[in-house]
């Protein structure tokens, strides 16, 4: 069992948490982007810089991925095709991609590329703050807690 992080979007407090449990569990996190990120520092850690490229990072985290993993990631394409391989994923806000949800946020996340594609835009301000934090502490904890259970009666 490992912990894959697309670390390229993610927030520094979702992963310094991620480093804290891979730290104080021994289960292995390896952070995926296109460019070191400061502060994947740890025995039980490892930051992989991919080569520059779209989807590279996520190609990575992909080509890594084993049933019993945990995924973080908020980019829904690798999220759908993570679940499609029966990968567990998690959001940094703490939400659980299903093969029931993914469908509908890929829908979602197409039409809005769509517009903004028309030349429709839009600001969204997307904060992360305590309560985002603490409602990804809580799911990630929960579900760290599950496959660490699982992986011990096999």
């Amino acid at each position: 069992m490992k912990i894959l992080v697309d670390a390229d979007s993610c927030p520094r407090p979702a992963r310094e948490a991620v480093v804290r449990a891979s730290a104080r569990t021994g289960i292995p996190a390896i952070f995926a982007a296109n460019r070191p990120i400061p502060g994947i520092v740890g025995d039980t850690v490892v930051m992989e810089v991919c080569p520059p490229g779209k989807d590279s990072a996520d190609n990575r985290i992909f080509q890594l991925a084993q049933p019993g993993d945990l995924a973080l990631t908020r980019d829904i394409p690798l999220a759908g095709r993570l679940v499609g391989a029966e990968i567990l994923v998690l959001d940094d806000r703490g939400q659980v991609y299903t093969k029931e949800t993914i469908r509908e946020r890929l829908s979602l996340r197409d039409f809005m590329v769509e517009l903004g594609e028309s030349g429709l835009r839009w600001e969204r301000v997307a904060s992360y703050g305590k309560r985002e934090l603490k409602a990804f502490a809580d799911s990630f904890d929960r579900i760290l807690t599950r496959l660490i259970r699982e992986a011990q009666l096999l």
